[in-house]
């Protein structure tokens, strides 16, 4: 019976441990934005900062996706307008979650991380840093994500 057991071994899959997420790897280009938004953690925020060394959050988004060669809208209303819409359960490393956080209008975007996070430039006085979509102010003010990476053919 054991060898019948270690025979089978090759054949099991991998289990994550329980309570591991299970995301998908980023694609190519958005793991260069990704890593590029996390290259300018600490920076700080300037508004209508579009880097390098100051940014605000679309400024952010638009800098990192701008290094991956891909052009994307410049405010965070049009960027939420123009992205590819993503089911929050099929978010991936790179991908862009947007809030309203202040009226009606899309006014805040992120660079999603993984694991519930995301890095953006938050306010006047801040820095570029990472943050939960946990967080009240963004779990209230989540309108969607989106992606301006498209899938391998």
């Amino acid at each position: 019976m054991l060898l019948t057991l270690a025979a089978c071994a090759p054949f099991q899959r991998e289990v994550p441990p329980p309570g591991v997420p299970t995301e998908p790897a980023p694609l190519p280009a958005a793991a260069v934005v990704l890593k590029v938004a996390e290259s300018r953690l600490g920076a700080p925020y300037r508004y209508g900062g579009s880097g390098p060394d100051a940014f605000d959050c679309s400024g952010l988004v638009a800098y990192a996706h701008g290094k991956a060669g891909i052009a994307v809208p410049r405010t965070a209303a049009q960027q939420f307008e123009a992205a590819t819409p993503v089911p929050r359960t099929e978010l991936r490393p790179g991908d862009l979650v947007f809030f309203r956080l202040s009226g009606r209008a899309v006014s805040h975007v992120g660079i999603y991380a993984g694991g519930d996070r995301f890095v953006h430039a938050p306010q006047s006085g801040g820095h570029v840093r990472f943050a939960s979509l946990d967080e009240e102010i963004f779990r209230r003010g989540y309108v969607g994500a989106g992606r301006f990476v498209s899938s391998p053919p």
